[in-house]
């Protein structure tokens, strides 16, 4: 605990806890407020429609950027003062980066009609919003650049600045066409608002216009691009693949139940990303960079279990605490014709703990870059997600996907447990193991 609490002291980006307080507050506001006006003005029915295209953006604008983020993230900090391996990485990300954005926005809006049936079946037509996702996508892109770029300078503070400015501007935005245009709207809003953050990103990127001068076309580098495609491979393995299983299980509960159940289940999702973001920081700003810290397995264990100890009994409790108020809940961010919402707070909660318990481990992989543990582990995750939901949707509707969500982080946690079990339960020897073997299970 002791450990714990100095780490937290010293780590650079907790020195900024408050503003980033502010920000994940603001974030979480923001989701309220916006869900909140899609359940009054959009209803169930448009609630998965619009998960069903915000989980498409998410693939598309992972295939677009090529996952390169943390690349550009790790190698812009190791060569910042070294300009020729700076100006190869960063040329080398933007190039090939900007090719699949341009691809993928070509596809996407040639091709909407058939992307429409797919996500939203050939009874609906909302064609228009994934070709405003099409021609907002480059905007994204460079913007994920620009944030890596300054993430890799270390410049956390203006990081959290822009996070701020963009939830504020896409809070207003979204509110406004919700307002408006009901699901057209939200549709639109949907498609484009992640994109607008380009435009507040550069302002605050002006001052960095020497680091983009060394972005040139003869600077791109089979070497770089090796580097970044270890990190790329990683992001896009997950980042791609989970939003589509996403889409395919909405749609088959759509097919088999009704589009309101489907509007339940995304209800019961976003509910869930709001109280997961104050853990998911934690594992971000602390564990990640704990584990690429330590040397031993006898340190991984005992960062395991303190984690264990000191949050994991408060996020249970807080998860006791939401059950107990969900029907207050439902209320609050939602509407009344959202009450159905309430039978499915069980498995999702208990999903979501388990959900903790296991990824606290898998961070391990991200840290030590175990790529294919890595790999294997994710896939295994999606395939067990995508069975269990087809099986118990089957016998319990819009209900049976948040028992497979139980199910497949509890299979999760099993694997990491089997992976692991010598570092987490074996015997060690009386002195530390070396550097090498750490990254073993």
């Amino acid at each position: 605990m002791k450990r714990f609490i100095n780490t937290i002291k010293n780590n650079v980006l907790i020195k900024i806890a408050s503003l980033n307080s502010f920000a994940i507050l603001i974030r979480i506001v923001s989701g309220f407020l916006t869900s909140k006006a899609i359940a009054i003005f959009v209803g169930t029915e448009g609630m998965a429609l619009i998960g069903n295209l915000r989980d498409f953006l998410s693939s598309a604008q992972s295939f677009s950027t090529l996952g390169f983020s943390n690349g550009i993230v790790k190698y812009v900090s190791e060569f910042k003062n070294k300009s020729i391996e700076l100006s190869k990485t960063i040329s080398t990300a933007f190039y090939i980066g900007l090719l699949a954005t341009v691809l993928v926005s070509i596809y996407c809006y040639f091709d909407a009609k058939h992307l429409n049936d797919v996500l939203f079946t050939s009874i609906h037509d909302y064609s228009y919003a994934i070709k405003v996702l099409a021609i907002a996508l480059p905007f994204y892109a460079l913007n994920a650049f620009l944030l890596a770029v300054i993430n890799g300078l270390s410049q956390f503070k203006k990081l959290l600045y822009i996070n701020i400015f963009a939830q504020l501007l896409g809070m207003m935005v979204t509110l406004y066409l919700i307002w408006q245009h009901q699901l057209t709207g939200a549709l639109i809003a949907v498609a484009s608002v992640e994109s607008l953050v380009f435009f507040i990103t550069i302002v605050f990127a002006y001052h960095q216009k020497q680091i983009f001068s060394l972005i040139h076309w003869n600077a791109l580098d089979s070497n770089s691009f090796k580097k970044l495609g270890t990190y790329s491979i990683m992001a896009l393995f997950t980042a791609l693949l989970l939003p589509l299983v996403t889409v395919a299980i909405r749609n088959y509960i759509i097919d088999t139940q009704s589009l309101k159940d489907a509007g339940l289940w995304e209800a019961m999702n976003r509910i869930s990303r709001y109280y997961l973001m104050f853990v998911s920081t934690l594992l971000t700003l602390y564990l990640l960079p704990r584990f690429s810290e330590i040397e031993t397995k006898r340190e991984f264990r005992k960062e395991v279990f303190s984690f264990y100890k000191t949050v994991m009994p408060i996020f249970g409790l807080g998860l006791i605490v939401i059950y107990f108020l969900r029907s207050f809940i439902i209320k609050i961010v939602l509407t009344s014709e959202f009450e159905a919402v309430e039978s499915l707070f069980f498995w999702q909660l208990l999903g979501d703990f388990i959900k903790v318990l296991s990824v606290a481990i898998a961070y391990q992989f991200l840290a030590k870059k175990m790529f294919w543990y890595f790999i294997v582990t994710e896939a295994f995750s999606i395939v067990v997600l995508y069975v269990a939901s087809i099986y118990f949707i089957d016998l319990y509707g819009a209900k049976g996907a948040t028992i497979a969500h139980f199910v497949e982080y509890l299979a999760y946690l099993v694997l990491m447990l089997l992976i692991f079990r010598k570092s987490l339960f074996g015997k060690l020897p009386i002195e530390d193991v070396s550097t090498s073997e750490t990254t073993k299970p």
